[in-house]
């Protein structure tokens, strides 16, 4: 599976556009490192019992009454049953989905979201389990998180292209609702893949962008511009493959480059028209001044 990175405007690959941002990055080393470590402790065994076992007992997510503890909501997010669990989630998941969502949003911004849906995830899998498929064992892996994070790129880029089996051109936002489906559909069967996570974790994406749009919409003051500049590109029209457009990369060690000489509610009135002008005409309608006055904002919100 692999997507068509036309439809929507990208900055530059080098410099201002990182392959790995940092929280991916670290997400992708610490699964890494954690499969390893509980690889490693399978070869060991503790009154019997393997240790591997006993890890994922501890930090894996136990239904209530079962050896459930607060911290697991976390734990399981990082835990793998295979390699081929964990290749899917960190690479045609979080990577190939996340890259883009983490760039838009910031770093902090995206980790809170990450972790919150898969928090959610794990609670829908214990509340909803006992009643639809009970599970008998701990539920480990970061799908619900990389559901969520596949409704927020869905959100910013509905009309990019999917490429299933490298072959079949399927949008994002049809190809999200087919995962859906699909896991409603598989509610109560038999198998070992948690589709109330994964559903929980879609859910809890879908209704933070539904609160974050709502900000948007509400009006951009001081305490809802961050928010409003990670949403706004949502609600941009797409451009065809031809328009894409290369924004420009400023110097973000030169922080002192820009001193705004107008007062601090006149200042604030000129960013809201700029995010306004993206909303009606794009990021590429943008003049060089606009760009940078946004960029050195952003910056000073960080």
């Amino acid at each position: 599976m692999s997507y068509n990175q036309g439809n929507y405007y990208r900055p530059s690959t080098f410099g201002g556009f990182q392959f790995f941002p940092p929280v991916i990055k670290g997400l992708l080393i610490t699964n890494t490192a954690i499969f390893i470590l509980m690889w490693f402790f399978s070869a060991f065994h503790f009154n019997g019992v393997s240790f591997h076992m006993v890890l994922t007992t501890v930090f894996g997510l136990m239904p209530f009454g079962e050896g459930f503890y607060p911290w697991q909501l976390i734990t399981y997010q990082f835990l793998h049953a295979d390699f081929w669990h964990l290749f899917f989630n960190m690479v045609f998941g979080l990577w190939m989905f996340g890259m883009e969502v983490e760039h838009v949003w910031g770093a902090k911004k995206f980790l809170i979201y990450y972790l919150s849906c898969g928090v959610v995830a794990g609670l829908s899998q214990l509340i909803l389990s006992p009643i639809f498929e009970p599970a008998l064992g701990p539920t480990i892996g970061a799908s619900g998180a990389i559901y969520g994070v596949m409704i927020a790129f869905a959100a910013m880029f509905p009309d990019r292209y999917i490429f299933l089996y490298f072959l079949i051109p399927v949008k994002v936002k049809y190809f999200v609702i087919i995962l859906i489906v699909f896991g409603v559909m598989s509610v109560g069967g038999q198998g070992n893949v948690a589709n109330l996570a994964h559903l929980g974790g879609a859910v809890a994406g879908y209704l933070y962008i539904l609160y974050d749009r709502r900000q948007l919409t509400r009006g951009r003051n001081r305490g809802t511009f961050q928010s409003s500049m990670s949403s706004a590109p949502w609600s941009r029209p797409t451009t065809s493959a031809g328009d894409v457009v290369d924004a420009k990369v400023f110097d973000i060690n030169d922080a002192k480059s820009f001193e705004p000489k107008e007062k601090p509610a006149d200042a604030q009135k000129r960013i809201d028209e700029i995010l306004d002008k993206i909303s009606r005409s794009g990021y590429q309608s943008l003049s060089e001044e606009e760009k940078k006055i946004l960029f050195e904002a952003s910056k000073r919100m960080n």
